[in-house]
């Protein structure tokens, strides 16, 4: 059974499509879903606490993204919690699934192919590789 469910957003129009989704489960009167959203952690700023915003722009971006998952976590029937974190994407999505023991990941993918994959890497695919639960990778439309 899918008990506690991760699911990974950004601001992307794919996070629409898996909220989307998500919302079309039908989740256990005792589930939770942990929303979260992973702040890419430029080279320069590693040592960075990464609790904290990096700077203004970064700090209208946090507010930013913490009120769009606190409108998507209003949508849901289930208990919820909302995760904003730095780091390095498919890291931070693996750690956040392994502390809240995640049954599932629900995580977008951007449909990047060829060159474009190569060098931008794919979050999705390396979640889908390391994390030690099941993954489900939605797909743009």
């Amino acid at each position: 059974m899918m008990k506690n469910i991760l699911v990974a957003l950004n601001d992307s129009e794919i996070s629409e499509r898996v909220m989307e989704s998500v919302l079309q489960l039908i989740l256990p009167s005792d589930g939770k879903v942990i929303l979260c959203h992973v702040f890419p952690t430029p080279i320069s700023d590693i040592e960075h606490p990464a609790d904290r915003p990096y700077s203004e722009s970064s700090a209208v971006s946090y507010l930013q993204a913490e009120k769009q998952l606190q409108s998507y976590q209003a949508e849901l029937t289930v208990d919820s919690c909302v995760e904003l974190v730095n780091g390095e994407p498919a890291e931070e999505i693996i750690r956040l699934a392994n502390i809240h023991k995640a049954d599932l990941i629900v995580i977008g993918s951007r449909g990047l192919t060829g060159m474009t994959r190569i060098v931008q890497g794919s979050v999705s695919s390396q979640v889908v590789e390391e994390a030690n639960c099941s993954v489900w990778v939605v797909k743009p439309r």
